[in-house]
């Protein structure tokens, strides 16, 4: 029997509570009487304040009307709001940097064109991308895993490609996972039991795991219930929407390749990077794919290559490939794993793994200098070509030290000193200061929930922290309801996005000037502390608006965290964006210039070349 998001016995919804003290008394702000989510279609969006008499001790000096809101009366009285145009409807899953058409007029060597192309000043969209109609908010984790609506991604095509792998079906008004892929037909679950007899999967020392060419990630979905979680990407290519279907999933991705361009993200990040028969040639290119997956892997970490040509004497022919050209291929595999000093520790079936060494100590002598990357360009990643050269380790003092630091099992990890820190590699980060943050953000966060009880709920899957600092909000919010995505923007003073990895998070870098690498309505809660602060004069500050509405989901919510001033201007610019808003005194009291503005997106479809707020 089919699972339809209106069936009769999924009537419950969420509401959008915003709570909020007004002098002494205690008010609901509710935004969205009625949720349309997963569950059910609701009633049309209602703007409600309704007195309540529990709880009158939510953070007494949390006011609304600020202590400069004459201020900003005064501003938004003198200067009107420019209004937004919706988009047209052929946008409706515009993703600015990785357009179809734009990438079409780039090489197709090394995926160039598939790589991040953005569009000139001139070609930017200035108006609002709408959802679909019937657009619903996605089923609350775990259900999300296995259904997805087939109004918010109405794709159908992998449903016949890969109907034999039991990637996704189609049943009535939503999509099935049934968890299968590739190279695990028979499901995620079997497949990473069969990994976890070789990898420490499930006692906390493998926490972050890179999945190259995911597919819709039921690899990372299925490992979120044994405490990994998994950064996925794939391009967006003729396998339409997978990354987009991973995200509806729940599942935390974004669109990418491998290529040219290094990946987004640090050195030393992941505890394991896998490979599903993901088409990528890893012996090409001498090796350098495999190289830049040694630049981001932990020391100690694993790498997971099932699928050809892994096992080619007994599948040459199911693949259709000669077993000449599938033996070649996995010896040049073999090759690049030995000059990277990678163990082989299983080979069995479709199945490789290898695990990286802990140090360089037993690898002297095997490599020469000249075939090692320049010192102190391992992070220096955004928009910088690939090289093939070997990222060197941190050096060590002993043969049994682990190079960078040994790193707390997981959740232990989350809140430990990171070695980056401990050894002074981040300048101005002392233990202290990141013990000060963490407590900090403790406080803030806590400030959050009183303000937004729905952040406890599950309402809120997806989150996107769009200046993560050190991580501290991530790890005071984190809860197995949620994922965050730690942005580190390329511009920041401090690039601490290593040290967020060892803790056990996730992120990427990322300049805000741009579009992000993931199809609109994506996120269901975006945080932005400091962030307009430090993009000012940079670029235009209503281009990170817009992009912020294009990846939020309808009814999400936005917390911005700045300067007053900076707010102010923030708050105008949203007045014309279908959003309703309300500026917070810092949890401290009014007299500190730091403010909150929190905003939710309201409800509106695309309806024939016109939209409606239903």
């Amino acid at each position: 029997m089919a699972l339809k998001p209106n069936s009769a016995d999924a009537r419950t919804r969420s509401s959008i509570q915003i709570f909020i003290v007004v002098g002494l008394c205690c008010f609901f702000y509710i935004l969205g009487a009625w949720q349309r989510s997963g569950f059910g279609k609701g009633d049309s969006i209602a703007l409600e304040v309704t007195k309540h008499s529990a709880d009158c001790n939510i953070i007494p000096n949390l006011n609304f009307e600020t202590h400069h809101a004459g201020e900003v009366g005064n501003v938004l009285e003198s200067e009107k709001s420019r209004s937004f145009e919706h988009c047209h409807p052929r946008y409706i899953d515009y993703t600015p940097c990785q357009d179809q058409r734009r990438a079409m007029t780039f090489p197709r060597d090394n995926m160039i064109y598939r790589e991040r192309h953005c569009p000139r000043e001139e070609e930017k969209l200035h108006c609002l991308i709408p959802a679909p109609k019937g657009y619903v908010t996605p089923f609350p984790w775990p259900k999300s895993r296995d259904y997805v609506p087939y109004a918010n991604a109405p794709y159908k095509a992998l449903t016949v490609e890969k109907a034999i792998q039991n990637w996704i079906q189609y049943e009535g008004n939503v999509f099935r996972f049934p968890g299968g892929g590739t190279q695990f037909p028979q499901g995620a679950d079997k497949y990473i039991n069969q990994l976890a007899s070789v990898i420490p999967i499930t006692n906390g020392t493998v926490r972050t795991a890179l999945d190259t060419g995911c597919g819709v990630a039921s690899w990372g979905a299925y490992l979120w219930s044994r405490n990994v979680i998994a950064m996925s990407f794939a391009p967006r290519d003729s396998h339409e929407a997978q990354v987009q279907f991973a995200l509806e999933r729940g599942v935390p991705a974004v669109i990418g390749v491998l290529g040219t361009i290094k990946m987004p993200y640090p050195s030393r990040a992941f505890d394991m990077a896998h490979c599903s028969r993901c088409l990528i040639p890893w012996g090409a290119n001498d090796g350098m794919y495999m190289k830049e997956v040694d630049r981001v892997l932990r020391p100690g970490g694993y790498w997971v290559l099932s699928g050809p040509p892994i096992n080619w004497r007994n599948n040459y022919k199911s693949w259709q490939r000669p077993k000449k050209e599938l033996q070649e291929e996995q010896q040049k595999i073999e090759d690049v794993a030995k000059l990277l000093c990678w163990e082989k520790k299983h080979e069995k079936g479709e199945i490789a793994i290898w695990q990286k060494r802990v140090n360089d100590e037993a690898c002297r002598g095997r490599r020469d200098d000249s075939s090692f990357c320049k010192a102190g360009k391992a992070n220096d990643v955004w928009y910088k070509k690939m090289d093939a050269c070997v990222t060197p380790y941190p050096d060590v003092s002993s043969p049994e030290e682990v190079a960078g630091g040994k790193l707390k099992p997981f959740p232990e990890r989350l809140y430990a000193v990171p070695p980056r820190i401990v050894s002074g590699s981040v300048p101005g980060v002392s233990v202290e200061t990141y013990q000060e943050d963490n407590q900090k953000w403790k406080k803030h966060v806590g400030a959050y929930k009183k303000i937004n009880r729905l952040i406890d709920s599950g309402r809120y899957r997806n989150i996107l922290d769009m200046n993560a600092g050190l991580g501290g909000f991530a790890a005071a919010i984190d809860s197995s309801k949620l994922w965050v995505m730690n942005v580190m923007p390329t511009i920041a003073e401090k690039d601490t996005l290593g040290v967020i990895y060892e803790r056990g998070l996730i992120g990427i870098y990322h300049d805000w000037c741009e579009a992000f690498s993931t199809y609109p309505r994506t996120y269901d809660l975006i945080h932005a502390h400091g962030l307009f602060s430090l993009y000012q004069n940079k670029c235009n500050l209503e281009d990170i608006l817009l992009e912020m509405d294009r990846i939020l989901r309808p009814e999400g919510a936005v917390i911005f965290r700045d300067e007053v001033d900076v707010l102010i201007k923030v708050k105008k610019i949203t007045a014309g964006m279908r959003w309703d808003t309300k500026m917070v005194d810092h949890e401290d009291g009014p007299l500190v210039p730091e403010k909150i503005l929190v905003a939710v997106k309201q409800y509106w479809v695309v309806d024939g070349n016109s939209t409606a707020a239903q």
